[in-house]
């Protein structure tokens, strides 16, 4: 018969770093509900994207294990944001200039 040779390796992540992410994210939720409420002008929308931006990254990186993962992974994931976020961006400038 055959053997199983997938890769049985786990990553455990200690309960101090999922709590340290945890009340990073709560402070960005809250500075993402401050920016909303007092930047001005469209300085709104694009101090909420970019801490939306990084809330993503942090739940990538730990609750998705993508920081253990090995580069072409990661990789492979940078490009599908990058494309995503050029996708957006010709949404963006489509709206905003038609």
């Amino acid at each position: 018969m055959g053997s199983d040779t997938h890769d049985t390796t786990t990553h455990v992540i200690g309960y101090k770093t999922l709590t340290t992410v945890w009340i990073a994210l709560l402070a960005l939720t809250a500075l993402t509900v401050w920016v909303a409420l007092n930047a001005p002008g469209i300085g709104h929308v694009w101090g909420s994207l970019a801490i939306a931006a990084a809330k993503g990254g942090l739940v990538i990186a730990f609750f998705m294990h993508m920081r253990y993962e090995g580069r072409l992974l990661r990789w492979l994931l940078f490009v599908a944001l990058v494309t995503l976020a050029i996708f957006i961006g010709l949404t963006f400038s489509d709206v905003l200039y038609r």
